[in-house]
């Protein structure tokens, strides 16, 4: 997995709320965001499992919660011989995440965003239709990773063909559990595959346009 990741500098990303119409500034650390989401060559490969509802090596995963996708970094993590970045429970909630371990993880949203804007400052890395699977040219199919251009920093598919999980809860103290979702879907239209947009489902929500990609923080050994 490693040899499929892209270093992303360090730098700061201002994160937005529609509906709060707050505003934050969130400064990061450099870290490691894998070129491409998780595939179900991938993901059959670490967990035995092809939860997907379309068949084909090189689609993105879909059809995992967020559940899913973090026990696939810990089990990703043990694979390599990594400390895992995710304690679990013995119930399996309350998950913490240790920041120190090396392992591999979710982004956090903020990273998302940053990586996915790489410097650029519109709503998109690109134009949409050469950047993107989305619902106006999708033929509403995923389509497997890297079939448009990367961002600058050569990252594939940031927008469009899947959601993509990430680490934090959206709004505890009006949605709960809910966690952040990014980058919209094959089956989106134009005005969700945008970096700034944000969407939120339940932990244990599983359908056929959510996927996930991994990081790993630049610490300890790579």
């Amino acid at each position: 997995m490693d040899d499929e990741m892209i270093t992303v500098p360090a730098g700061r990303v201002t994160l937005s709320d529609r509906r709060t119409e707050r505003r934050w500034d969130v400064p990061l650390a450099s870290f490691r965001l894998a070129a491409h989401p998780v595939t179900q060559e991938q993901y059959a490969r670490v967990t035995g499992d092809r939860p997907s509802t379309a068949r084909g090596d090189r689609l993105p995963v879909e059809g995992v919660s967020w559940w899913d996708a973090i026990r696939f970094c810990n089990a990703l993590s043990e694979r390599a011989g990594l400390p895992s970045a995710y304690r679990l429970s013995a119930d399996g909630e309350d998950p913490e995440w240790d920041p120190d371990a090396d392992g591999y993880r979710l982004p956090t949203e903020a990273e998302w965003e940053h990586a996915c804007r790489a410097d650029t400052t519109g709503p998109r890395y690109g134009p949409l239709d050469e950047i993107a699977w989305h619902r106006g040219n999708a033929d509403e199919r995923i389509h497997e990773v890297g079939g448009k251009r990367p961002n600058p920093w050569g990252l594939y598919d940031m927008l469009g063909d899947v959601w993509e999980w990430c680490w934090d809860l959206y709004d505890p103290e009006v949605y709960g559990s809910y966690r952040v979702l990014r980058g919209g879907g094959w089956f989106d239209e134009h005005w969700s595959c945008r970096a700034s947009v944000r969407r939120r489902s339940h932990p244990t929500f599983r359908v056929d346009d959510v996927g996930f990609r991994v990081a790993r923080s630049m610490t300890g050994r790579l």
